[in-house]
Formats: structure tokens, C-alpha cells, sequence
């Protein structure tokens, strides 16, 4: 099945010249996914918000609660790099700019995102 015009696909590309609609779709899902992950993160954020550190560390030692993380953790820094990219692409002219600034906001997702998922699976693992 696929989302492209009869000339879209004679010549490979769609309305913004590029022919990508995954980038399109992984958006939409992981702001989908985002949704549930956000309502467990408030929740969890509203009940242990004045909780000292040894009842979060107790929380996070709970493997669904761990996993959890992890997966709003991944979800919301995917979706951010999709969403920025998407912005550069509309807002900068100049492509050296533009591919130069694309590479430097993934890696910086990559490394931000590596490093949560590390804090959590310390505290997940770490001695309560």
C-alpha cells in the first residue's frame, strides 16, 4: 500500500521532493506512544515528587517501572530529533548548514539519550 501519488511514484518523490513518507509516520508514532508513556511519567512524577531519593531508587527497582522509563526516555528523544529535524529542513536555506546542524542535533540526542537510559538503569540496578 503506498501513500504516493501515480506521478509521485513514476518519478520517486513526493510534495516536498524528498519521496520520505516513513519520516512522516515514525513521527505519528511515536507521538502516539509518547501519550501513554507522558500520563505513566506524570503519574509517577505527581505521587513521588516530594519522595526522597531512597523511595525513587525503591521505585526504579521495580522492572516495569524501569522499563517504563527507559521507554518514555527513547520515545521522547526520538520524537525530538524527528520533530528538529524536520524544522531545519523548513527553516535553513543553505544545505551545508543544514546537514551540518541535522548531524549535530542527532548526536547530541544520541549521547542526552544514552545518558538517561544509564542514570535509570543504575538506579535500577544500583544498591537501594
Amino acid at each position: 500500500m503506498s501513500f504516493r501519488s501515480p506521478l509521485g511514484r513514476a518519478r520517486g518523490l513526493g510534495a516536498a521532493r524528498e519521496g520520505v513518507v516513513s519520516h512522516w509516520w515514525l513521527q505519528r508514532l511515536t507521538a502516539v506512544a509518547l501519550i501513554p508513556l507522558a500520563l505513566w511519567f506524570v503519574y509517577g512524577m505527581a505521587r513521588y515528587h516530594v519522595a526522597d531519593y531512597q523511595t525513587v531508587v525503591a521505585w526504579m527497582h521495580n522492572p516495569y517501572a524501569a522499563i517504563a522509563m527507559i521507554l518514555w526516555l527513547v520515545m521522547l528523544f526520538y520524537h525530538s530529533a524527528l520533530g528538529l529535524e524536520i524544522v531545519m529542513g523548513d527553516y535553513i536555506g543553505i544545505e551545508s548548514i543544514k546537514v551540518t546542524l541535522v548531524i549535530l542535533q542527532k548526536f547530541v540526542h544520541v549521547v542526552l539519550a544514552v545518558a538517561c537510559v544509564f542514570a535509570v538503569l543504575k538506579l535500577a540496578f544500583g544498591a537501594a
